[in-house]
């Protein structure tokens, strides 16, 4: 089985990561509209005795309008029914599926399941047995370089060729390491020279020009960018317009940002959610958007504090688009020392799985 097709076919691949409560639908629609990547992957179906695809995730599958191909990750650690789930997933139109090994949330990794498989080789050896056997199609994992160490990377590298998986997606960091500190790229290029299967780099990837110069470094076949990319929807077609040459690539005003926004809160609404708790979701986004707005982090601040619809647009219009500030060119990067969450290093989302 040959993966997708890419945009540009010549080019290295773009993935957008798969983040539980927010690579929804609507999310994944959005992207699609402002620059969609060569695929995507769904949020995880949980998979345990009594589990059934939630009708959310499949929604992103059956619904999805971006004409880009979507993979189905599953979470879980009981063979049965990690079975079940993969006769039910063969019945919807997906591009293949994907084994999570690297969620680094401990309300997951203590069941023994997304990144607590790392600990458990003998575990791995069987899932990914088991999953190679049913799956007809592209069966391709998402990991992290270890649990608390990289001692077994190794030896999960070869689990990997010994079932002939078909695609590597790996975050260059263990997961006791959550979202801190140093990716180890270097780790990323001992798997591509180690696999047969092509691997996309993840972890930090936070511009279209970090996207090449981490292809460099790791010579992956492509990347998977997660949080910058709710900083930055454009962040796909930047690279595509980079990978080709470009060096005037698109780069969106805060006028586009603000224009962002507002698609934001409409997608985010289902038409019976509280105002209160509606802005609280929008919070999310902004506190990635809010990286790339001003230096001093202003925007963050002040957007933290509102509590409801028209005060959390009025912040927004008075950073985005007053006194000529709708001419300004995004950043590509975030500023330095302008947090999405700080203080709140390692918090979960609702969903049990970090951001």
């Amino acid at each position: 089985m040959e993966l997708p097709t890419a945009i540009q076919p010549e080019q290295p691949y773009t993935v957008l990561a798969p983040m539980q409560d927010v690579t929804d639908l609507a999310f994944m629609n959005t992207i699609g509209e402002l620059g969609a990547p060569d695929w995507f992957v769904t949020e995880y179906f949980r998979v345990y005795a009594t589990s059934r695809l939630e009708p959310h995730i499949k929604a992103s599958i059956t619904e999805n309008t971006s004409g880009r191909p979507v993979f189905a990750q599953i979470i879980g650690e009981s063979l049965p029914d990690i079975r079940r789930t993969i006769d039910d997933l063969l019945d919807l139109p997906i591009a293949g599926i994907d084994l999570n090994m690297g969620c680094p949330a401990p309300k997951v990794y203590k069941k023994n399941v997304g990144g607590g498989l790392l600990r458990d080789v003998s575990k791995i050896d069987e899932i990914l047995g088991l999953m190679r056997e049913a799956i007809p199609g592209l069966f391709t994992v998402k990991m992290r370089i270890g649990f608390d160490s990289t001692a077994p990377f190794e030896a999960v590298l070869d689990l990997l060729i010994k079932h002939r998986v078909d695609l590597l997606s790996l975050h260059g960091r263990t997961v006791k390491e959550l979202y801190r500190g140093t990716v180890h790229y270097d780790f990323i290029k001992k798997a591509v020279d180690r696999l047969h299967c092509p691997v996309i780099a993840n972890g930090e990837i936070t511009s279209a020009r970090k996207a090449e110069e981490v292809l460099m470094q790791t010579g992956s076949s492509g990347v998977m960018i997660g949080r910058s990319a709710i900083r930055n929807p454009w962040i796909f077609r930047q690279c595509r317009e980079l990978f080709s040459g470009k060096s005037d690539y698109f780069r969106p005003t805060l006028s586009d940002v603000r224009a962002y926004v507002d698609q934001l809160w409409e997608i985010t609404g289902n038409g019976n959610i509280p105002e209160q708790n509606h802005v609280s979701k929008m919070k999310k986004y902004l506190n990635f958007i809010g990286q790339g707005v001003d230096a001093e982090g202003d925007f963050l601040k002040t957007v933290r504090r509102t509590l409801s619809h028209t005060d959390m647009m009025q912040v927004c219009d008075r950073f985005m688009l007053q006194d000529g500030k709708d001419k300004l060119a995004f950043r590509d990067e975030p500023y330095e020392g302008v947090l999405a969450r700080p203080n709140h290093e390692g918090r979960t989302d609702k969903e049990g799985c970090h951001l």
